[in-house]
């Protein structure tokens, strides 16, 4: 019964399936398997060296600015690092662990191969939750404080590419990709805390404000 609720959701869980792995196309299907791709955990140190780059430029076109506000933004990004570092090792234990224990059968498994369209190699058990969403949840949570008006919003949609488009290659149901994000997010919430107790500078967010002073820099509550 409770799974009836919490998972099934009344049917609407394979119907919503359905409806997105339906919707095919020579183009969009390239685009559904880049996400997936990019959506891997394998991808973890490409995105940590990417963002590290981007720290450089954006904390050292601070520090030209105003050396005070470059510091601090640079304990934002660190805190950043920190906290992607210690979500990406809970998030993968709790995976490790939580996915054979509940082993939900994959749609292929589930549904059968042949009522559905699946892309690349079909995958069969340990559905619940998707991988692949949860660690772009991670990505996308994580790089929150520092992403900025204009960075906010390629985050959410790169959250939202990565979990269509494991419902769209028939590995995931609707409810494996929620169920991801709803984990993942808390786990890094977690980790933000622990590194905020640890370093209080990173418990703000991009951009900072110069102060009236002009000798300390003030960030809005995150």
């Amino acid at each position: 019964m409770l799974k009836e609720v919490l998972y099934d959701w009344g049917g609407a869980n394979v119907w919503l399936f359905h409806v997105i792995n339906n919707v095919r196309g020579e183009y969009l299907d390239g685009f559904m398997l880049t996400g997936t791709r990019i959506g891997s955990h394998a991808f973890f140190s490409v995105y940590l060296a990417a963002a590290f780059v981007v720290a450089l430029v954006v904390v050292g076109r601070a520090l030209r600015y105003d050396r005070h506000i470059g510091e601090r933004l640079g304990l934002v990004w660190l805190g950043a690092f920190a906290v992607f570092s210690l979500g990406y090792v809970a998030d993968g234990a709790f995976l490790t662990w939580i996915k054979p224990f509940l082993d939900f059968p994959r749609p292929p498994l589930a549904l059968g191969q042949a009522s559905l369209h699946v892309l690349g190699e079909p995958e069969f058990h340990h559905s619940l939750p998707s991988g692949h969403a949860s660690f772009a949840m991670l990505v996308g949570a994580s790089f929150w404080t520092v992403a900025g008006k204009a960075g906010r919003p390629i985050l959410i949609a790169f959250v939202l590419w990565v979990g269509i488009s494991r419902v769209s290659v028939g590995a995931h149901f609707p409810a494996d990709v929620l169920a991801s994000w709803l984990t993942a997010l808390p786990m890094v919430l977690l980790a933000r805390a622990i590194v905020i107790r640890c370093l209080p500078g990173a418990a703000t967010s991009y951009p900072p404000v110069p102060s009236t002073d002009g000798l300390s820099a003030r960030h809005p509550s995150c």
